[in-house]
């Protein structure tokens, strides 16, 4: 399934027959007041963008307001425990990257939640490949020699980047496969991380496509591969990851989902799919993320626990390979 994401885009142009079943009096009546959405990311992130834009249209859709609250902090951790403790009564939900989610569990030695057990997936949002992009000055311009002037200059390259994150693993993906050194500087988060790079403090980084793409078409970071299993019509000139030699196979990225605390009633749950599953088959919502390079994906809850699970071996499995651990 992951290794095939694209495929998820089939799912745009089915019906909501599944959720069309007469709901119980409770998801009839909810939401009878705002919503809060709460981004466990920094302001400005991929996260945060996605929250606005789905916010917005489920705003329109039922006359209450959705508030994104940005709650930063320990590769998001902080922001998923405080929804974790919501109650389950529909107004508190988590818009995360699924893959910071499930990496989580094997970079702590502990949480303070577990994330299958805590944690009612609601539905998927989209998939955002990764950008390897470098600062103007390092003088690159493909896989292959990034991994060369690493190899001439053990250690001195800079990875700005939240450590325990899909985009420090995807680093450490690539340092497993060619045996190179550079170092990371930890971040907050996606935001800090690109403006360190663009203000030429960091020299390299992985992150997703939505939020680093802007920066690219003003020249503050130059993009030399992407990590999708085929390269995107956003950026046809530029090659993947998995083109260069030894990098066969290579794919990484974004992947956002919209969870809500455990034991959340089901049909509140459904209801949400079912409005969400709309708005990501709009036209100007599939444009939109289109022209940036992001994939809408449209599942079930039932689908979505499939993938978030299937995340978790994946990348248990790459933190096994690097040795990584938080302190």
């Amino acid at each position: 399934m992951i290794r095939h994401i694209t495929s998820y885009a089939l799912y745009l142009g089915t019906g909501l027959a599944a959720g069309a079943a007469v709901l119980p009096a409770q998801a009839q009546t909810w939401p009878a007041k705002p919503i809060r959405v709460v981004v466990p990311y920094p302001s400005g992130g991929t996260s945060d963008i996605l929250a606005r834009m789905v916010g917005q249209k489920l705003t329109e859709a039922w006359s209450q307001q959705i508030i994104v609250d940005s709650r930063p902090g320990a590769n998001g951790n902080i922001g998923t425990e405080i929804t974790v403790r919501a109650p389950p009564d529909g107004y508190t939900f988590l818009l995360t990257d699924v893959g910071n989610l499930m990496i989580s569990p094997s970079t702590f030695a502990k949480l303070p939640f577990d994330p299958v057990r805590d944690l009612a997936p609601v539905g998927m949002v989209s998939y955002s490949p990764h950008l390897l992009t470098v600062h103007p000055s390092v003088p690159v311009k493909n896989v292959q020699e990034l991994i060369a002037l690493a190899k001439k200059n053990p250690g001195k390259l800079n990875y700005p980047t939240a450590l325990g994150g899909a985009p420090h693993l995807a680093g450490l993906a690539m340092q497993n496969r060619s045996g190179v050194n550079w170092v990371y500087i930890p971040t907050k988060g996606g935001s800090q991380s690109l403006m360190t790079v663009a203000t030429g403090e960091g020299d390299l980084l992985f992150l997703g496509m939505l939020q680093t793409l802007p920066h690219v078409k003003n020249g503050r970071v130059r993009v030399i591969a992407i990590s999708s299993e085929k390269r995107d019509p956003a950026l046809p000139d530029t090659p993947t990851v998995a083109e260069t030699r030894g990098f066969e196979g290579f794919f990484t990225g974004s992947w956002q989902g919209i969870l809500g605390p455990a034991k959340l009633p089901a049909d509140i749950v459904n209801k949400f799919n079912g409005e969400l599953r709309r708005v990501l088959a709009l036209t100007d919502v599939k444009e939109k993320l289109g022209t940036q390079g992001t994939v809408p994906l449209i599942m079930t809850p039932t689908e979505t626990g499939k993938f978030l699970l299937a995340e978790k071996e994946r990348w248990a499995k790459v933190v096994k390979e690097s040795g990584f651990k938080m302190e």
